[in-house]
């Protein structure tokens, strides 16, 4: 499955359908209704599940030779998911102040296309804008299974001053070969990320280093997920969670990229890529 917001139907294009999203998450926030836009959520995913092209994922679980693999998975980057909601709304007043529309609805889901979301060690970098990546926790439902995971939000910095969602789009995210299992849904709500440390370097300088206290618990983004787009229990997703701040808060353009979490008992997910 392809999950960029499009569909093979010939009943709706894949352009207009983006510039129907667009027009609409562009609304006056004041005017926006939270249902309606669920409800086209939902409408978007529905035609997804129609989609023929078929994308497969293979992930390791972490000290075991079990693997698993998703197909016809739903890729997803959760934006605005800090814990602190002052701060949230604050940081979209700073981008509302530079022309980038406020997000519909908090913690907001960006689809890409699932082709994007793979472990490759390797990337060609055709745009002439700044990109750079940062460091995520992933959460991943396979066969009623959740898993965690390490990603990078790779990004077209420049694109995403004016529109968020195809910055996310115009560039690969790249996330570990190995993951964690944390079981079912009770286990994920037990399951905590706050004393987990987030680590990013660029061409072997630091770029990210925290604690992921800050962000949403993978329970709430995956439940939030689950319900605003209308997921059926068959359906298998890779969502990236959410980041810690840059240390000196100005993306860096750069070809080496490693990511790592490192848990509170030591147990560390860890993942590099070139941008050439």
């Amino acid at each position: 499955m392809d999950n960029t917001l499009g569909d093979a139907d010939n009943t709706w294009d894949n352009t207009a359908r983006r510039r129907s999203v667009r027009r609409f998450c562009r609304s006056e926030p004041s005017k926006i209704d939270r249902t309606r836009t669920s409800d086209l959520l939902r409408t978007l995913i529905h035609l997804q599940r129609k989609r023929r092209r078929t994308v497969t994922v293979t992930f390791q679980i972490l000290g075991t030779s079990e693997k698993i693999s998703l197909d016809n998975f739903h890729g997803l980057v959760a934006g605005y998911t800090g814990r602190d909601a002052a701060a949230v709304q604050a940081h979209i007043d700073e981008l509302a102040a530079i022309g980038v529309a406020p997000p519909p609805e908090v913690p907001m889901f960006y689809s890409v296309d699932a082709a994007t979301m793979n472990s490759d060690a390797e990337y060609v970098d055709s745009s002439m804008s700044l990109t750079s990546g940062e460091v995520e926790p992933v959460y991943i439902r396979h066969a009623g299974v959740y898993y965690i995971g390490i990603g990078s939000d790779h990004t077209d910095r420049d694109l995403e001053r004016t529109d968020i969602a195809d910055s996310k789009r115009a560039c690969p995210k790249p996330v570990s070969h190995e993951v964690i299992r944390v079981g079912s849904l009770a286990d994920l709500e037990a399951f905590s990320l706050d004393d987990a440390t987030a680590r990013s370097t660029v061409d072997g300088k630091l770029y990210q280093e925290g604690r992921l206290s800050g962000l949403r618990t993978p329970y709430e983004i995956s439940t939030r997920l689950i319900d605003r787009l209308g997921l059926v229990d068959a359906d298998n997703f890779v969502c990236l969670g959410g980041t810690v701040p840059l240390l000196d808060g100005a993306f860096t353009a750069g070809e080496r990229w490693h990511i790592e979490i490192e848990l509170a008992d030591g147990t560390r997910l860890a993942h590099e890529y070139r941008m050439k």
